[in-house]
């Protein structure tokens, strides 16, 4: 039997759909590379935050700023700089130029890596637009992360600023936001690339399936804004027994300060007991939802994903422990961020996976 070959119409709809595809992998190429930057980022973050050394730069120059002090001059009028401000004459009044080095070089590495991000997104994404590779669904997202990472960087400076007259250290509220703006830029830059990706064929477990990873995801997003406001207070200082806290499990004076709300944002010891809640009730969601997924849909992608995920909330949680146990050491408290980081992203590419695939803007014909 002679084979009908396709017609040409049909082979161009399928050299459309192949070049379709090989845009897509260069795009998600592009934003896994994207999302391990910004983790990088992240993590040297909470490395500055944990050393102390988020206000050993106290101007904000965008391209000035890249080079770091090359002589002992510069060295010591970048030091002057740092004298005057309240964290010097109040906490490190006996430093020298040194001991201010070892500070300074964590807050420049995280402001060059974060400029680094802006080139790492900013070019391939003019690249790939000028050779007509974005979809057209895909411009908006991509301009809008673009955008909402220019607006992280003058949230960084608004944060730092907090620090530099009044304060000892950066204010709570604002490193809380500095942090959980580049969690949706991270998240975002996850979706988009979970959502290029190919899915499985498999049903959803349940019909609130979906829904409850939602859910979970979300909780995670804000379980990291809780963190951040124990790093901003200092909270993992104190009460550092587990499951216990100042012995109780519900410990006193969690509303000691008034007006009564303010405790939940200002009172180390409040602060703290929320995180630890907010860790328990993740923990709770994550658990039923992997035992409703292996009940409704035993073997599926999705069940399997929903014990990765369990298994990744655990490790987590204890990592948050000894983190707690040990006082917050600089190595453990950027472990339990960057965890954090990774149980949002994988929680993310779970809720996508329920979604499925972008929907094709080209699609072959199929033959009759």
């Amino acid at each position: 039997m002679t084979q009908i070959s396709a017609t040409p119409t049909e082979q161009q709809l399928r050299g459309e759909m192949d070049t379709a595809r090989r845009n897509r992998r260069q795009i998600r190429t592009w934003l896994w590379v994207v999302v391990f930057t910004l983790f990088a980022l992240v993590l040297v973050g909470g490395a500055t935050r944990l050393t102390e050394s988020g206000l050993s730069i106290t101007q904000w120059k965008p391209i000035h700023g890249v080079i770091p002090p090359l002589n002992d001059a510069e060295w010591q009028e970048e030091f002057a700089l740092y004298k005057q401000i309240p964290q010097y004459s109040q906490l490190n009044s006996d430093m020298t130029v040194e001991g201010f080095k070892s500070i300074f070089w964590w807050e420049w590495a995280h402001r060059l890596l974060a400029r680094s991000i802006g080139m790492v997104f900013a070019l391939p994404l003019a690249w790939f637009w000028l050779r007509g590779k974005v979809e057209t669904g895909l411009k908006l997202p991509l301009v809008g992360i673009l955008a909402l990472g220019g607006f992280q960087g003058f949230i960084g400076w608004w944060m730092v600023s907090s620090g530099l007259a009044d304060r000892t250290e950066v204010s709570q509220y604002r490193l809380a936001t500095h942090l959980v703006i580049a969690c949706l830029i991270f998240a975002s830059c996850v979706w988009i690339a979970r959502g290029l990706s190919p899915h499985s064929n498999d049903k959803p477990p349940a019909s609130c399936s979906k829904t409850m990873a939602a859910a979970i995801a979300i909780m995670a997003l804000f379980q990291i804004y809780l963190g951040a406001l124990v790093a901003g207070l200092d909270a993992g200082l104190s009460y550092n027994t587990w499951p216990l806290m100042d012995g109780a499990v519900v410990p006193s004076d969690l509303f000691i300060q008034q007006p009564a709300w303010i405790n939940i944002f200002e009172n180390p010891k409040t602060v703290q007991f929320i995180h630890r809640c907010g860790a328990y009730v993740l923990f709770a969601m994550v658990f039923v939802h992997m035992l409703y997924s292996l009940a409704r849909g035993a073997g599926t992608t999705h069940a399997r994903r929903s014990v990765l995920l369990f298994v990744l909330v655990t490790l987590q949680a204890s990592i948050g422990i000894v983190t707690l146990l040990m006082q917050v050491p600089v190595v453990w408290g950027v472990a339990h961020q960057g965890g954090a980081l990774i149980v949002l992203g994988f929680a993310l590419a779970h809720w996508r996976g329920f979604i499925g695939e972008y929907p094709w803007e080209m699609r072959i014909k199929e033959r009759q």
